[in-house]
């Protein structure tokens, strides 16, 4: 099983793309790039998300393009047809495990409390996305869980931001940060792709 971590070649974000149209896509990934980010997450959300995630593929080549919120076996094949180069789940089920263990690229399955950390390493995952972190506990609880799951490491996502990044990255069992602070809906409505590149820049510095 690929490792999540691999692909994100020391990145420490992993930044949320959320797409109305694969134009938009396309624009906020430039953005990202410009940044010096080498991955995004495309949040399959809307009408236009798969659209957008190819687009953003054959536009920015430069970029590892994955695909969020896949919560069942027809959104993970469509994912992957779509070309996408890793899978993000917000949530686990035993039918979506097993069909995500059987997956060529890397996938980070969503847990949010040890029942799911537990299932999801059983399946074979020890890396995970603690979702959404803020209500599930945050930093206190990935350090809790530290010394139980000691060879699980996290991408917390959901109420992550600028403010509170470093506190989940100084832990130990966190390698990256998963947000959408650094694409804020008006900044990707008004085309104001450069306050994404520099939102960008601040939180990988």
């Amino acid at each position: 099983m690929k490792l999540f971590s691999d692909l994100m070649s020391g990145q420490t974000l992993l930044p949320i793309i959320q797409a109305d149209t694969p134009e938009q896509g396309v624009g906020i990934a430039k953005a990202m790039a410009e940044a010096g980010l080498s991955l995004v997450e495309v949040v399959l959300r809307t009408e236009a998300s798969l659209d957008a995630l190819s687009a953003i593929k054959q536009e920015v080549p430069s970029l590892k393009v994955g695909a969020g919120t896949v919560i069942n076996t027809d959104i993970l094949q469509q994912a992957l047809d779509a070309g996408s180069d890793f899978i993000v789940t917000p949530a686990v089920s035993p039918t979506l495990l097993q069909a995500l263990s059987e997956v060529a690229v890397p996938v980070l399955p969503g847990v949010s409390n040890t029942g799911d950390i537990l299932m999801a390493y059983e399946f074979g995952f020890n890396e995970q996305k603690l979702f959404p972190a803020s209500l599930s506990g945050g930093a206190p609880f990935l350090k809790a869980v530290s010394s139980v799951f000691r060879t699980v490491n996290f991408c917390p996502t959901g109420g992550v931001n600028q403010d509170n990044k470093d506190s989940y990255l100084s832990l130990n069992n966190v390698f990256a940060v998963g947000g959408t602070w650094v694409a804020k809906p008006q900044w990707v409505e008004n085309k104001e792709w450069d306050a994404i590149t520099q939102a960008c820049r601040e939180a990988t510095a």
